[in-house]
């Protein structure tokens, strides 16, 4: 089935596919502290899909099925699995070659892995791609996105810490943690779980931007993933 027809039904038809207005990554700092919200509210009308049907964890496969056992699982496989083909079919020799590190790269692996247990049961359908390039600020004040070609069945804490990733100067954590409180929504373990999914997140998209000789993004992320641990600590 196609995905987009599937995630439509999946979710009951409340995700728009096709929406219009205003893409996110126009948003200005100022222009995000007063519309934040409603891409808070779309992150969990999107969390709020009964998921109970689907077995599994990680991103939809062809099959549109969560094929791993477990959230450790999925994100290891990701984060240090050796693929016999595709895109990253001998990653491993970008260590040495390119702006990617293996003793830092193996220790952000690491900690992702070590707040894994912290999400595992976390289970709720993600869009695992909300880059702001990836959104739309509709003419009705919500947000949507766009491209669900690598959603699946994780923490929601992912989609917020893509956000984060993107553009961290817009302390979406520090934002996520004041709107929780004032909409009187629990979240266990926030501050492990929110590391677990920008850990994994931060050095899988690195790899990416380092296998593209991307230097200027590669110092970016690190500069972003070097500061998660103090950023929690303050919350």
């Amino acid at each position: 089935m196609n995905r987009d027809i599937f995630i439509r039904n999946l979710t009951k038809e409340k995700i728009e596919m096709s929406p219009k207005g205003r893409s996110a990554n126009e948003l200005t700092p100022e222009e995000f502290e007063k519309c934040y919200e409603s891409f808070f509210d779309m992150i969990f009308e999107i969390a709020d899909t009964d998921v109970s049907e689907i077995e599994g964890y990680g991103e939809f496969d062809e099959n549109n099925k969560a094929p791993f056992e477990s959230l450790e699982a999925f994100i290891k496989d990701d984060m240090l699995g050796d693929p016999t083909e595709g895109y990253w079919k001998n990653w491993k020799e970008m260590f040495g070659t390119t702006f990617l590190k293996e003793d830092y790269y193996n220790e952000i692996a690491a900690k992702a892995l070590h707040y894994a247990p912290f999400c595992e049961d976390k289970r709720f359908l993600a869009n695992n791609n909300t880059f702001f390039c990836n959104m739309i600020v509709g003419e009705d004040g919500k947000t949507y996105c766009t491209d669900w070609g690598r959603a699946g069945i994780m923490d929601y804490m992912m989609d917020f810490a893509i956000l984060d990733l993107n553009k961290p100067y817009l302390l979406v954590p520090e934002k996520l943690f004041e709107y929780a409180k004032k909409r009187n929504i629990e979240i266990p373990d926030f501050k492990e779980r929110f590391l677990c999914m920008a850990y994994y997140k931060g050095i899988v998209t690195l790899r990416w931007h380092a296998s593209i000789d991307d230097l200027e993004s590669c110092e970016s992320i690190v500069k972003s993933i070097n500061a998660l641990e103090e950023r929690m600590n303050r919350l």
